[in-house]
C-alpha cells in the first residue's frame, strides 16, 4: 500500500495509522495462540502452561521429550501413517472431479450451471456436523460406514470445492482462443487440455490440491462419524488426548502441523504469483 500523500488532511493521517493499528491487534488476535503453543510444545515438564524454569529462559525448562513421545509413540505413528494413506488419496480425487467441473462449468452454453456449482461448493458452507451425520446414514445404507474408501470419498468431497474455486478463478484469465487454435491445427480435446489449458491453469490446480490436502488431514468431524477406531486419524487422536488423556503431545504435533500449513500456505502463495505472471496480471 502506497504511503499517504503529502496533501493528506488530518483526518486521513488519523485514519491511516488508526487502520494499520486495528489491522495489527486483529492480526495478534489471531495468531497469539499459535505463538503460545509453539513455545509450550519445548516444555520439560507435562503441563500445559509456562513453568517458572521456561519464564527465565533456564535451559532446564525445555525439553524434545514431547516430539520423541509423538515419533515413538505406536498410537501417534498409527494415526499419522492413515491420516498419510487417507489425505493424498482424497486429494486426488478432490483434483480430479474439481478440475473437470470447473472446466465444464466455465462454459457458457452449461445450462443451470449457477445452481449447479452452488450445489458442488456447498460442503464449504453447511456445517461440518451437518455434512458428517448426512454421510454417516448414507454410508449406513450403502455399507461404506467405518471403511477406508468411505473417509476417502467423504474427505474428497470436502476438498472438491476449494479445487472447483482456485480452478475457476484461474479459468477467469484464459485466453480461449488457445484451444480454438489447437482445434484449428487438428489437436484432439484430450491432447488439447493436457498440451496446451493444463500447463496454464496448472498453478490453480495445485493450489487446490495443497487446500484439499490440508483440509483432509486436519478434519476430524467428519471422520469421527463416518471412520472406525481402524481409521483413526491424527486429528482424531489429538482429539482423543484432549479429552481421554490429557498429553502434552498434542503442543508438539501441533506445533509440526502449524509448520507444515506455513510451508503448503507459502507454495500456494509462489503459485499465485505464478499464475498471475502467466496471465500478464503481474509484471514480476
Amino acid at each position: 500500500m502506497s504511503a499517504l500523500p503529502p496533501y493528506a488532511t488530518t483526518g486521513q493521517r488519523v485514519w491511516f495509522y488508526s487502520f494499520r493499528v486495528i489491522c495489527g491487534l486483529i492480526f495478534f488476535f489471531l495468531i497469539a495462540p499459535i505463538i503460545v503453543i509453539i513455545p509450550l510444545s519445548f516444555n520439560a515438564q507435562d503441563f500445559f502452561t509456562f513453568t517458572p524454569e521456561m519464564l527465565r529462559l533456564d535451559p532446564e525448562g525445555f525439553s524434545l521429550k514431547h516430539y520423541r513421545d509423538f515419533f515413538s509413540n505406536d498410537s501417534w505413528q498409527s494415526a499419522m501413517w492413515n491420516s498419510l494413506q487417507i489425505a493424498p488419496v482424497a486429494t486426488l480425487l478432490s483434483v480430479g472431479f474439481g478440475t473437470l467441473a470447473a472446466i465444464g462449468l466455465s462454459q457458457q452454453h452449461v445450462p443451470f450451471r449457477r445452481a449447479i456449482m452452488a450445489i458442488l461448493i456447498s460442503p464449504m458452507i453447511v456445517p461440518l456436523i451437518i455434512s458428517a451425520a448426512g454421510m454417516y446414514f448414507f454410508y449406513s445404507k450403502i455399507g461404506l460406514q467405518g471403511s477406508y474408501l468411505g473417509v476417502v470419498l467423504a474427505h474428497a468431497a470436502l476438498g472438491i470445492p476449494f479445487v472447483i474455486i482456485t480452478v475457476t478463478a484461474t479459468l477467469v484469465g484464459f485466453d480461449r482462443s488457445l484451444t480454438r487454435a489447437a482445434a484449428n491445427m487438428g489437436a484432439n480435446p484430450v491432447t488439447t487440455f493436457f498440451r496446451v489449458q493444463m500447463p496454464l491453469i496448472l498453478p490453480g490446480v495445485i493450489s487446490g490440491g495443497l487446500f484439499a490436502f490440508i483440509t483432509s488431514f486436519d478434519e476430524v468431524v467428519v471422520v469421527l462419524f463416518v471412520g472406525s477406531a481402524g481409521q483413526k486419524t491424527l486429528p482424531w487422536q489429538m482429539f482423543i488426548g484432549l479429552r481421554e488423556q490429557i498429553s502434552p503431545t498434542i503442543l508438539a504435533v501441533a506445533t509440526l502441523l502449524v509448520a507444515i500449513s506455513i510451508a503448503l500456505l507459502t507454495v500456494v502463495e509462489l503459485l499465485r504469483r505464478r499464475s498471475e505472471r502467466l496471465r500478464g496480471m503481474s509484471p514480476s
